[in-house]
């Protein structure tokens, strides 16, 4: 369904889906303490079985986590003609409804940062000129910093759980100093008028799987963030602003061909409440050629994907609308392709 201006209050929000409100809060997602001796076994089976998993004990300090959120909301709350200079989006720097270049739209508006503190856009310097304080240098790289070395811990035991030899093949990638990894700040404003339109949900962003090897996301305790199961169906997952979630990425489905799937989600936006997440994108090298890892391969095991760049397959994703399945293109024909 699309929502069609109905009066001067709703122009903003025309040509945004919506979706019938959807009940089931889901239970059983995965729990993984970072500092359980069975971390890496858990793991495993919660990217095999889901692609996601919540992340408890993780170390990264609280603090972190509110003073990044307070500063990102005076970011948010500043004017619009003053958000309006760090956008649009190059693509880093302010974006608002709009996703990505192929006509998708959402009810969110964010920052899209370089994770690289030696690497700042045009756009990002603006941003940090509109805030109070010194946002890049404090709130953000504090918190980069600690969600990166927390990320590195979790894709080794990772590693550890899959048997991947050597362990660190998969945070080398994440670690390289030409990492292709971006930070992005989320705000899903509330929507009440548009809420009252038929009792449905309005799509803060919309469906769609994260191409990178894994996404890390942090969020204020305002609902939203949904998943689809294996059986197609969508169920709300619970927030939980003192924890993480991991979420399986394109790149690490076609690394372990086929054995860890990436999640589809998206959000949906609340009527009374605004949605606050940070989410941190770790990715590969451009160069870095992205194929199943040799030591994963049972002997005479085909892989499922033909060998790409990560540049080729972000390039590849970056034309398509955001819904779609993106690795289709990248499937081998004959050897039984993965599928959605």
């Amino acid at each position: 369904m699309v929502v069609h201006s109905q009066s001067a209050a709703l122009d903003h929000c025309s040509l945004i889906k919506t979706c019938k409100p959807t009940t089931s809060v889901f239970k059983g997602i995965p729990v993984v303490d970072l500092r359980d001796p069975e971390a890496k076994t858990l793991i495993v089976k919660a990217c095999e079985e889901y692609g996601f998993f919540k992340l408890v004990n993780h170390g990264v300090p609280m603090e972190f986590f509110t003073r990044l959120e307070a500063e990102a909301l005076k970011f948010f709350n500043l004017p619009q003609s003053d958000k309006d200079k760090a956008g649009p989006p190059d693509p880093f720097g302010y974006g608002f409804k709009k996703i990505g270049s192929n006509g998708d739209v959402g009810w969110v508006e964010y920052l899209l940062l370089n994770t690289n503190p030696q690497i700042t856009s045009l756009k990002s310097l603006t941003v940090f000129r509109e805030t109070p304080e010194n946002f890049r240098s404090s709130a953000v790289n504090d918190y980069i910093q600690a969600v990166k070395g927390m990320t590195f811990e979790v894709v080794e035991l990772m590693a550890d759980g899959l048997k991947i030899e050597p362990r660190d093949a998969l945070s080398r990638l994440l670690r390289d100093e030409k990492s292709d990894s971006c930070f992005r700040l989320n705000h899903y404003p509330p929507s009440p008028e548009l809420q009252a339109l038929g009792g449905r949900n309005l799509i803060g962003f919309g469906e769609h799987t994260d191409p990178q090897i894994i996404s890390v996301l942090r969020s204020n305790n305002t609902s939203g963030l949904q998943i689809c199961l294996r059986d197609k169906t969508w169920v709300s997952v619970p927030p939980d602003q003192t924890s993480f979630f991991i979420n399986v990425g394109d790149a690490l489905q076609v690394m372990t061909n086929g054995r860890l799937r990436s999640v589809r989600h998206r959000v949906l936006a609340e009527s009374m409440r605004s949605r606050v997440s940070m989410i941190y994108f770790g990715g590969p090298p451009l160069s870095e050629k992205i194929a199943p890892l040799a030591s994963l391969m049972a002997k005479g095991e085909e892989s499922l994907y033909e060998e790409f760049t990560w540049w080729e397959y972000k390039t590849s994703a970056y034309k398509s609308r955001l819904g779609d399945y993106r690795l289709g293109l990248f499937e081998k024909k004959t050897g039984g392709a993965a599928g959605q």
